[in-house]
Order: C-alpha cells, then structure tokens, then sequence
C-alpha cells in the first residue's frame, strides 16, 4: 500500500502540570512569536494547530494583546487552527453542564478570530464519556480525535470507527494509537529516525482502515519543530513507499469520509488501560478538591443559573459576564492534569484557589439576585420578608434550616395570607449592628442584633419560582420546643434507623417493609499508588470500624431528627507500620444522620480527621442486592457497568498498562437494585465507587485516598515507569480535617421507576432562602416595578425527564431549559407547562442555534438523549 504520512504541527500545551501556569505562559510568549513568524513567512507551513483549546489564546494575549490581529490575520488564512474547546477537558469527572460551557465559550472565543477546528480533540483525556458523541453533535461537530482507553473489546482493532452515543448521535473517531507525540523532537540523523520510527509505523498501519496515518509533531510544551522540512525529506529517502506532507486533522476526516462504508460502529465508554493508561481511580486523588469542582459545578447550574432566570423573567438583567467568568475560572481547573490532579502541590494550590474564587463569585452573585427579586417585593408594615426559592421544576415541601438576622429578640413568622407558621430556633447569638449596616453605628444606634438559626417546614413552594413569609419581631414568640424523647434511634414518615455500638447504621424502611443493616462501615486499607492510580500492598492490612466503641447521641426537633455518632480507629501511621501489621496511628470519624420530617432521603455528614499516611478510607454499604451491573448517571444520561471487570484475568499475562480495577466515577448518583427495590447513594462531592462483596452487593463509595508522590513506579497495580514524574506532594496525604456530604435514598423498582436521576438532582438542588431586613451594609436604588410574592417561571412534573439547565440564551432574548431522558433503553415524552405570556416556543441545539419551531412544550427524547427549549415572549 502507498501510505500518506500527514505530518501535523501543534503544541500540546498543559497549562500546569509538574510546573505552573505562570512558568508554562512564559514559554507560550516565547513559543507563539516564532509560530506566527513561520506561518506568516513560510508558505510551505501550511498549517499549525494550537491544542484545541482557546485558553492557550487567552493566557498569550493577557501579555501580548496586539498581537490579536496577527492572530486573526492566520486563523482566517486557515493556517493557525484554533478551538473549538476553552480547555482540555476531562470526560470522566466533570459533568455535563460543564462539557458543554466549555465547548460554548470555546467557540464564541473562537468566533472572534475566525473559524474554528469542527473536531472534539481531546488527546490526552484520561477515558472518553459514552455520552461525548451526542455533545459533540450539540455544537455541529461530526467528528472526533482521542488517545486512550481503546481495546479490541469494544469491538474493533481498527483506529478509525464510528462512535454512537445511546440516543444515535454518531461521530467519525480517529485513535491515535500512540499518543500525540510520535513526532516529537524528530532528529534529522538517520539512524535515530528510522531506529525510532521502525517501532511507530507497524502499529499505525497496522489499525489503519485508509492508506492515511498521522505522525504528530509536537509535544508538551513543545516549540515548533524549525527543520521540520529537512526531517521530512530524511524520512522520504527512508520510506519510499510514503508519501510525507505537512497536513491538519481536517484533511483526515476528509479521507475518511470516503471510506465511511468500512468503519466499523462501537457505543459506549472506553476507559480500558490495555494500551494506554486511563487512571480509573484518578477520581479519589485531592478530594478536597474533588468535592471543590462538584459543589461549584451544582452551585452554579442548580442555583445561581435557573434563580438569574427568575429574576430575568421578572424584569432584571441576566448578568452573562459575571457567569462567564465563574464559568472560565472553573473550566481552567477542568484541564484533564488539574482536575485529576495529578499536579504539584504547588499547582494544586492554584487549582483551589479558582475554585474558592469561583465560590465567592458565584455566593456573591446568588445573594444579589435573591436580593433583587425580595426587595422588589411589596413591603408588609412592620414585618421582615423570608423568601424561599424553589429551583426545580415541580412543587417541593421542605424542611428548611437556615439562618435569620432580626432587630428584635424574638419572633412569628407568617404566611403571605397571614397564617401563622411554626419554628424551631436550633441557635441564637447576639451581633455587633457594624456588621448588619455599619451607617447604623455611624449614628450612634448600638442596639444590638441577633442571628437565629431556625428550622421551619415550607409548604408547597412553586415549581421553579418561590414563595414568600413575613417576619413580625418582639411578639413574645420562642417558637417550639425540643421533642424530649428519650427514644434511641431517629425517624420520620419513611424510615427509621438505630445506630449499632460500632458506629454503624440499620436502615428500616417502611413502606417497603424492608430493612438494612449495618450500612457505614468505615474501610481503611492501604494505597501504595501514587497521584495517577489507587494501588495496594500486595498483602494489605484492612482496618474496619468493627469493632470500635462509638460515642452516639440523638437530637430531636419538630422538624428534623438527627443522630451523632463518633469514634476513632487504631490504624497504621504509614505503609511501613501497615506491612508490619502495627497500629500506631488514630483517625477519628465523626458523623451526623439526619431525617427531615418530609424527606424521603437519609442526609449523611461525616467529618475525619486524617493523621496517617498512603492510605485510602471508603464507606461500605450493605445493599443486600446481589449484582452483575451497577447504575450511575453520567453526562445527560445514565450508564451500566459489570460488577467484574473480567480483564483482570488476564491483564498481567496479556502486559496490559495497569490493572482495570473496576472502580467508577457517577455524577450524582449510584444504585444496586433487583428490579423491585433498590438503593442509592446521592453525593454532593465525591463521584468514584466500587461494587464488592462475595455476592456483589455492597456500594464501596471512597471518601478519600492519601499518597505522597505525583508518580511512582513498579506500583502492584500499574507495573513499570512512573506516570507523570517522580516528585513528593506531601500535601496530596489528605491530612487534617476533610468532611464529606451524601445520601441514601431507598426506592421501589429499579432506577427509573423509583426516580432515581430524579432524587440525585433534587439532592444537589436544596431550597435556597433570603431574609429581607430593612438594613444593608451595601445600598441599592429599589427597583422601578414590583415583583410577586409568590412566582413560578415554569413546571414540568418530576416522573419523565431531568432538568439539567435553565438559563438566559446567550445571544438572544429567550430562556433555554435543558432536559435529559435517562433511561437508557426507552424513548420518553414530557411536557413544559409555562404561562401563556409565552409566545415562541422552539429547539436548540448545545450552542443555542435554533433547530426548529415547536408548536407546544410536549417533547420527545429517545434514551439518555438531551433537548434544549427555547420560550421567549
């Protein structure tokens, strides 16, 4: 066969890693001068891409902004190839709303230079997302560049296929077999060169359907390759039978278009580490900042997202770059290396640095426009107002704790139809007024303030919308009393739970008259692994809470019932001590179980305080469901795995690159069921869980893992080099206090009869709650119209769909709802039901283009397919 060798010229450009942002945009200032010098004056280079990513753009022009045109001059010459992503993302551990803003500013970046790269290029991502495709798809984009987790047990040996998520939606992929930097630093003696490329072009030919094979020239921080021309006429005189030209990845699609009728049609995720490392239990590395990422993510998309929808229907300003900004800060820690963290310390520091950044930004903005919407609220004589906001699309009833600030010492609360409402106060504390309005002082008034925090139950609050409660103070109101019960477990209307001498829990469920016992167990075994993977001495010590003496209270309100249990573990301060079987060390653990009176869902919070070292904590979770395959959600979807991974018998003898251990990564939930109940678990943070036990019934949901190395070689589980680099993250052991936050959700039928997806949004999606006093330390002019005390934007009922987003479309004057079907096997239908002010009512596509018009809000999504709604007036 007469091969064509399609040299491609880019940089892969991590924008931390083992070094630091700074230290990488240093080199990229350098880097990018000598590549538009050589686009610009070489006609033969043709093309130069730029890693897919438009962050790279971002951090140049922040040092070099006129150099903009130059930039633009080349993309719209086709030469400099740009986009379409903001950053290289992760797949596995980001979630969907998230791939998609990427994609969103990737391309409006992008827009502004001129055309951008229609290929998901993501080289380097550790395991691709089944759900990939069908977001590819969203953004018009047919086709797709990946390196690893491919194996012939996908169903092909080839490296061109068409990849199909479960809805249809169907990219052309090309593999690149080993890696984007065959082409690195290619010598021009010719020994070396053909020494070197001997080993590359067997395997390429050999999983190639077309004569095309890729030979990428760059590599990490890579700058341009100057003799690039010189190595090319080298390797013509060594390969005669190749064609070599300078190319893009564009013109590899091309050929493959034309030979479409042979490539093979693969569905699913790919994460097998046959012959390249994916790194499944990169998941547990830094949960601190793990959980970071998930409740930045929820905060923004569950909360401050749909509530700037509110208040745009109401008639304020929906502020996108103030968003924006949130969302790039985040999307920078979204690089595979940064959120996988496999990172120095140093770089992790960084990482968390955004991440508390993009909090501040995003709690900041939440209270701004909770305060909009409240103030414009018609005032009630003598009465502060307690708004609570409902942000799912069905009507909740909720037990609400949070916090209120009053001039007086005690108070009523009050429907908006004058009903009184009981309360619990669970705090109280007196406050400095300099905090509340510091103009107060100014004058003189020192009369203090006090701070309550208080439990109430809110009735009926609309879907997507809020109600409103008035506060009368100095009523001589102390609200209710602790139920003093001296009972030795906690319950309410679903369930009932005891709490055994070792610290763990029997769950009763009673409408399906079904009870499991001892769930929480605390597992603490070794992790001789390094940053990259989870990997245990051979002969591992397992410590469990089984036999601990747990110190357990119980509290009782009107509202919530909560046990407290608490004790410490004997184990190992080391892997040293761990070999030798010695406990010298002690991890104190520390839970809160709560039930609210109306809530279907068992909330736990556990706080541990971590003073060894290279070791991993998981809770065990006697489900009592013998299984073959879990469930968990993905992007926009939900996915089965096997409990086996059956590869693990025969992945030493078959040289495979690590273990496939078969640990997993959820959005927001996972589930063992036996078609008639099941168990989930909803977590806010945490997103790795393994299925064990002799019967495969018991969830493993890791908490955390500590290590001591970025890299490490010759691990149990991942035998010989390093990944990454060998060098010490002392902070990476996870020492001190780290809490975690999850559910437990029992439920009747499997996943989508029991309203799994449903309950694991609901879950990150609590009521939010403003309390209006007539002082603020920050003035605002009040608004020129009035806003209802109680307001719905839309509804939907909570079987069928799940809402993944609600939003102001970004360029033009309508509000987008994103739903997602997540049944893996059957269509749907569901239904919008908004006012009827609401006069254009059409689809979009994930870049918010429109599709085409709908005559009503009745829509149909094929399995774990996703749908955006326009409504405008």
């Amino acid at each position: 066969m007469d091969w064509k060798v399609h040299v491609i010229p880019h940089m892969h450009w991590d924008r931390e890693w083992y070094f630091t942002t700074e230290e990488s945009r240093i080199l990229l200032v350098n880097n990018m001068e000598e590549i538009l010098e050589r686009l610009e004056n070489d006609e033969d280079y043709k093309y130069y891409m730029l890693d897919g990513q438009t962050a790279i753009l971002e951090d140049y022009f922040d040092v070099k902004p006129e150099n903009k045109e130059r930039v633009r001059s080349l993309v719209q010459k086709g030469k400099l190839i740009i986009g379409p992503w903001y950053t290289q993302t992760d797949e596995m551990m980001v979630g969907g709303e998230s791939i998609v803003r990427n994609l969103l500013y990737g391309i409006k970046d992008s827009n502004e230079f001129g055309d951008y790269m229609k290929i998901g290029y993501l080289p380097d991502s550790f395991g691709q997302s089944a759900q990939l495709p069908q977001i590819l798809n969203g953004f018009g984009i047919k086709d797709t560049v990946f390196w690893r987790g491919c194996s012939e047990r996908h169903g092909t040996n080839k490296t061109e296929f068409l990849w199909q998520s479960n809805d249809g939606s169907e990219v052309t992929a090309q593999i690149l077999p080993l890696g984007y930097a065959i082409g690195k630093y290619l010598p021009l003696n010719e020994e070396e060169l053909k020494d070197r490329l001997d080993k590359y072009f067997p395997v390429l030919e050999r999983g190639a359907v077309t004569e095309n094979l890729i030979l990428p020239n760059g590599h990490d921080q890579m700058p341009l390759q100057q003799n690039i021309f010189e190595v090319m006429d080298m390797m013509k005189k060594i390969y005669p039978d190749k064609d070599f030209f300078i190319s893009r990845y564009e013109n590899i699609f091309a050929e493959l278009e034309k030979n479409r009728e042979k490539l093979d049609v693969i569905k699913g995720e790919f994460n097998d580490p046959k012959y390249m490392r994916v790194h499944r239990t990169i998941s547990s590395t830094r949960m601190d900042i793990k959980i970071a990422n998930v409740t930045i993510e929820n905060k923004i998309t569950n909360i401050l997202e749909p509530l700037a929808s509110i208040a745009y229907s109401l008639g304020f300003e929906y502020h996108h770059g103030l968003i924006e900004l949130m969302w790039k800060e985040i999307m920078k820690n979204h690089a595979h290396d940064s959120i996988s963290c496999c990172c120095t310390d140093q770089v992790h520091r960084e990482i968390m640095a955004r991440f508390e950044l993009a909090h501040d930004k995003a709690d900041k903005l939440i209270d701004f426009y909770k305060r909009k919407i409240v103030d414009a609220v018609k005032d009630k004589e003598g009465m502060d107002k307690l708004t609570v906001f409902n942000l799912l699309p069905y009507e909740r009833t909720e037990e609400v704790e949070t916090k209120i600030r009053l001039r007086g010492g005690n108070f009523t609360i009050y429907n908006k139809d004058g009903k009184e409402i009981p309360y619990y106060v669970k705090e109280k504390r007196e406050l400095d007024p300099g905090l509340i309005d510091r103009q107060i002082v100014h004058y003189g008034n020192y009369d203090p303030f006090h701070e309550f925090l208080i439990q109430f139950s809110a009735e009926n609050i609309p879907p997507m919308g809020y109600e409103t409660f008035y506060i009368k103070y100095n009523t001589g109101n102390e609200g209710l009393k602790e139920i003093a019960e001296e009972k030795a477990f906690i319950e309410n209307k679903y369930y009932k739970i005891t709490v055994n001498s070792n610290g763990t829990i029997n769950l009763s469920d009673k409408r399906l008259m079904k009870e499991y016992r001892e769930l929480l167990i605390a597992e603490d075994g070794s992790d001789d692994g390094d940053e990259y993977d989870y990997s245990p001495l051979k002969d591992d010590f397992i410590i469990t809470n089984k036999d601990v003496t747990a110190e357990i209270k119980f509290e009782h309100t009107p509202f919530a019932e909560t046990a407290y249990v608490s004790y410490e573990m004997d184990i190992p301060k080391d892997l040293e001590s761990r070999k030798n079987k010695i406990k010298d060390s002690k991890m104190r653990i520390s839970t809160e179980i709560k039930l609210r009176k109306n809530s279907d869902k068992v909330e736990i919070k556990t706080e541990i305080d971590n003073n060894s070292k290279d070791h991993r904590v998981r809770f065990i979770m006697p489900t009592g469901y013998k299984s073959t395959e879990s469930v968990s959600d993905n992007q926009f979807g939900t996915i089965k795995r096997p409990v086996i991974d059956t590869a693990n018998e025969v992945w030493e003898a078959e040289k495979w690159k690590e273990k496939p251990v078969p640990v997993y990564q959820m959005m927001s939930f996972t589930d063992l069921n036996d078609k008639n109940s099941g168990m989930s678990l909803l977590t806010n943070g945490f997103r790795e869980y393994e299925i064990t036990g002799e019967d495969f019934s018991n969830i493993a949901l890791t908490l955390f893992r500590g290590v001591g190395l970025l890299g490490k070689e010759e691990m149990y589980y991942r035998p010989g080099r390093p990944s990454g680099i060998k060098l010490e993250t002392p902070d990476s052991q996870m020492l001190g206090k780290l809490k975690f936050e999850f559910a437990v959700f029992i439920h009747s039928g499997d996943e989508i009869e029991g309203l799994v997806p449903q309950k694991g949004r609901e879950y990150v999606t609590p009521v939010t709650v403003y309390n209006k006093i007539p002082y603020n330390a920050m003035r605002l002019n009040p608004a020129e119209f009035n806003t209802p005390d109680r307001y719905s934007l839309f509804g939907k009922k909570i079987e069928g769909s799940v809402l993944s987003a609600v939003k102001k479309a970004e360029r033009e004057e309508a509000l987008l709802i994103r739903i997602y079907n997540p049944n893996i096997n059957k269509d749907i239908q569901d239904s919008l039901i908004f006012d009827k002010s609401i006069k254009n009512i059409y689809e979009t596509n994930l870049n918010e283009d429109k599709v085409n018009d709908l005559n009503n809000a009745d829509i149909i999504l094929k399995p774990c397919q996703v749908k955006t709604v326009a409504l405008s007036k």
